[in-house]
């Protein structure tokens, strides 16, 4: 078995891999409000999924090192189609409609979680969807069925709470722990929760490091 040597060198082989990976020139491919208007399957897709305002596009602009690539907004479903960002990098990353509550009315919104639904199951070269949970409120009951729907679908994904340095240190380990059992027997979900900040960078190493692992996994 390796030391600890030896996994601490290559765990930072998998970070420095990762912020490398990143520092390419990421830009805006698409959007696609319909299915009809999706890209072509090509490569490797990841996708950010969560509730309305959890903080996608926030997470995106912050892993791939620019303020506007992905449209923020302090209004809940703002982003009404799929977005796909690319950097001739090998992985795609795309940023959905957010799920739940939304300012904007009842039927737009249900065409909005269908788009999302029928994307992450059809779509046959998308990796990984990473879940996005607010760590100030943990996982809800529209999370749940978000994660029913990839468990049926048989779509890897993890969760990845964000907004991580708006609670304290302590809440945020048991946090980690309550969510990773509330998972650990869900037969897609990936078992390791990271916790990340847009804000202050928090966790966005080891994101990077999953996501550009996914290019040869």
């Amino acid at each position: 078995m390796p030391d600890a040597a030896d996994t601490d060198e290559a765990e930072a082989r998998r970070i420095e891999a990762g912020r490398l990976f990143f520092r390419k020139p990421w830009g805006f491919l698409r959007g696609a409000g319909t299915i009809a208007a999706l890209p072509p399957p090509d490569g490797v897709e990841v996708a950010l999924a969560g509730r309305s305002n959890v903080g996608k596009s926030s997470l995106i602009n912050a892993l791939v090192g620019q303020k506007a690539l992905a449209r923020t907004s302090n209004t809940p479903g703002r982003t009404q189609e799929l977005n796909f960002f690319g950097a001739d990098a090998g992985v795609t990353l795309v940023d959905m409609p957010g799920y739940g509550y939304a300012q904007a009315p009842k039927g737009q919104v249900a065409e909005w979680t269908k788009l999302v639904f029928d994307f992450l199951r059809g779509r046959q070269n998308l990796r990984r969807v990473y879940v996005l949970i607010d760590a100030r409120h943990g996982l809800k009951a529209n999370d749940l069925e978000a994660l029913d729907l990839l468990d049926k679908a048989a779509v890897s994904y993890q969760v990845v709470l964000t907004k991580a340095d708006k609670i304290k240190p302590g809440a945020l380990a048991t946090l980690i722990a309550t969510t990773a059992e509330a998972i650990r027997k869900r037969p897609a979900a990936h078992p390791v929760v990271l916790a990340t900040s847009s804000e202050t960078g928090a966790g966005l190493d080891a994101l990077r490091a999953e996501i550009a692992d996914l290019r040869i996994g």
